[in-house]
Parts: C-alpha cells; sequence; structure tokens
C-alpha cells in the first residue's frame, strides 16, 4: 500500500506535472480575461459598425426551430482571439529567451580563457631562480 502512494508521490511531483498544472491554471484565467475582452469592447465595437445586435444574439429560423447561430460566431471570435493573443505571447517570450542566451554567450565569450599551464621545465626553472634568490 505504501509502495502505491510513493509511486504517486512521485508522478504528482514530477516537474512536468507541476508545470502542466500551472499552465492549465493560468490558461484559464488568461482565457477571462480575452473573453472579457471580446464582450466588453470587441464585441460593442462591432455592433457599432454594422448597426446590428450582437453577434451572440444572431439568429435563423427553420420553419419553427430556431438556430442561434450567432453563439457559434461568438466562440469563434473568442477562439481566434485568445489565439492571437496566446501567440503573442508565447512570441515575445520566445524572443525575449533568445535575447537573454545572447546575452549569456556574449559574458561567456568576454570571460578571458585561464592562463596555460607551465610547462615542466618552465616550473623547475622557476624553483631553481627562487631558490637562487633566497640564498
Amino acid at each position: 500500500m505504501m509502495g502505491i502512494f510513493k509511486e504517486f508521490k512521485d508522478f504528482i511531483t514530477r516537474g512536468n506535472i507541476l508545470d502542466l498544472s500551472v499552465g492549465v491554471i493560468m490558461g484559464a484565467a488568461f482565457t477571462k480575461i480575452v473573453t472579457a475582452l471580446t464582450q466588453n469592447i470587441i464585441m460593442p465595437l462591432i455592433t457599432i459598425i454594422t448597426g446590428k445586435v450582437t453577434v451572440s444574439e444572431l439568429k435563423g429560423t427553420i420553419g419553427v426551430t430556431e438556430i442561434p447561430y450567432g453563439l457559434f460566431f461568438q466562440a469563434v471570435i473568442d477562439f481566434l482571439l485568445t489565439a492571437i493573443a496566446i501567440f503573442a505571447l508565447v512570441k515575445c517570450i520566445s524572443v525575449a529567451t533568445k535575447k537573454m542566451e545572447a546575452l549569456r554567450k556574449k559574458q561567456e565569450e568576454e570571460v578571458p580563457a585561464p592562463a596555460p599551464e607551465p610547462s615542466d621545465e618552465v616550473k623547475l626553472l622557476t624553483e631553481i631562480r627562487d631558490l637562487l634568490q633566497n640564498k
């Protein structure tokens, strides 16, 4: 029984599981921001431009059945805006990462290489010199 708990603990504490959990939570929060942007800013602007009701209220009727196709368009617009925002965020992070790597490489290049180790003959001659100076 303890083996199962240990395996579960190992599974949960793996780095990729924790990263995935953080990603899901951040994605959910980010989706709320994009949805608020869409519903409260972009869609009212589209309504002003088109002079129509909001996109989510668009409906069609076939016989006695009402088809609210506006809800589908609203979901597509939300998805596209979320995708654009995530793309922009990932692109910014990618550019920043590349710049940080270039800066790190530049700093590594600026560090001078250590002086080469003197040969055995030079060490021996240095010791002889030091001994002669001390007498």
